[in-house]
């Protein structure tokens, strides 16, 4: 939902507004909701499912000028606890806070190269009231190249390189295309 900047317009009417500004700032809020979904047995230790609703309040403050655009999120990252945890154990979590921060170039509508750079902090487990000692504390980098193909498709690529700071966690390097359609 936006706060401030860019007013609620269809997609021509849209497109026509953003031709004309060459400098704007637009704040917004999201709340995203992870629902328990997918398998989940209690006898086992690993699942695809979670049982527990994860809610992940979010900031969002994007400046662009002319071809040029800063964007900054915050969010944190919010679990209920499992109560059927494996062996009918108690899974809590403590929040795990994360920043985002991108800037991007746009070459032309649908052609761009965005750099960002994203950290986060916490997220503690404890199984019946004992601490795990499993802090998050992650940070990571992303290129990404879009290009369009035309008005409905294009393709993205994109690199992303992610370390953790802590004993627990993984480091990562990943690399992904992505063809999208729109109708």
């Amino acid at each position: 939902m936006n706060l401030y900047g860019a007013p609620p317009l269809s997609g021509k009417q849209y497109a026509a507004y953003r031709a004309k500004m060459g400098v704007e700032t637009i704040v917004g809020v999201g709340l995203a909701v992870r629902l328990p979904t997918g398998q989940y047995m209690d006898d086992k230790l690993i699942n695809l499912g979670e049982n527990r609703f994860v809610f992940r309040p979010q900031l969002g403050i994007l400046h662009t000028r002319n071809h040029w655009t800063v964007e900054g999120t915050a969010e944190v990252a919010l679990h209920t606890d499992n109560d059927n945890f494996f062996n009918g154990k108690k899974l809590e979590q403590k929040p795990l806070y994360i920043l985002y921060g991108y800037l991007s170039y746009m070459f032309r509508p649908g052609q761009w190269l965005s750099a960002g750079v994203g950290y986060d902090y916490g997220g503690e487990h404890s199984v019946d009231n004992v601490d795990k000692n499993d802090r998050m504390q992650d940070i990571g980098w992303a290129l990404t190249y879009a290009y369009p193909l035309s008005r409905q498709s294009g393709i993205k690529i994109k690199y992303i390189d992610s370390r953790t700071q802590e004993s627990t966690g993984t480091d990562s390097d990943t690399v992904l295309a992505t063809l999208s359609f729109a109708w």
